[in-house]
């Protein structure tokens, strides 16, 4: 072989082994791609099923809980966007019906439920409501989320029997399922006009702060497990 040969040849060579090199390159860039390594993470999706009471019945909006829960997040370096499923007005087995879709469309990483207080006032049995929650609880766990479960109670003028019955329902699921419990959302709020609405049910702006601070300390730790 030539000079000229010799060095066509390697030059051949170099530019074989730099195209190699690129090709190498690209797929490592891929790979972190599909693994999230070397690239920012896309945020989780929070998941609330709830009634009127997180879906801002009465106020001004994005003034309730749900918002705030979602600024609070955010300025807490949490990176979870915060889908707020909630419909006034619904119940445990609208809930249970409404889940399914929810979860295929936005495979969240935490479901909160806030339901019960609607089957409550209408006087449903709370061994239906039980029996609805419990299966929101485990649709929801199946598909790979961390559950929260909200209590609530109701008005004295429904009678201690069943003001009791449904009371317990709550934390006789979060035992039984284990789930973390919010034993009572209104906790703190007392029956004052400066917290609740002329209906005596829904709370006011000025509550949606307090409603935050009984959810956070038991939300708190599920944030943590997911948090990169």
């Amino acid at each position: 072989m030539n000079k000229t040969h010799a060095s066509l040849a390697r030059g051949l060579q170099a530019r074989r082994r730099a195209f190699t090199h690129l090709l190498l390159q690209g797929a490592l860039a891929g790979l972190l791609t599909l693994t999230g390594t070397g690239a920012q993470a896309a945020p989780r999706n929070l998941l609330i099923l709830g009634d009127s009471i997180s879906a801002e019945y009465g106020l001004p909006r994005d003034s309730g809980w749900v918002r705030l829960l979602a600024e609070r997040l955010k300025t807490s370096a949490y990176d979870y966007n915060v889908i707020n499923a909630s419909i006034s007005g619904d119940t445990t087995i609208g809930g249970r019906g409404r889940l399914p879709d929810l979860l295929r469309q936005h495979k969240p990483a935490i479901v909160i439920i806030e339901l019960g207080g609607n089957d409550g006032l209408r006087g449903l049995d709370p061994r239906a409501m039980e029996d609805n929650l419990g299966a929101m609880i485990s649709a929801a766990s199946r598909s790979g989320a961390r559950v929260l479960l909200v209590g609530m109670r109701l008005p004295p003028n429904y009678g201690r029997d069943y003001n009791s019955r449904f009371e317990a329902v709550y934390p006789a699921l979060a035992a039984r399922l284990k789930v973390p419990l919010v034993r009572f959302l209104f906790e703190g709020l007392g029956q004052t006009d400066e917290f609740f609405q002329a209906d005596r049910i829904h709370p006011t702006v000025r509550s949606q702060a307090l409603l935050l601070d009984n959810v956070w300390p038991v939300l708190k730790p599920l944030l943590r497990q997911g948090k990169t």
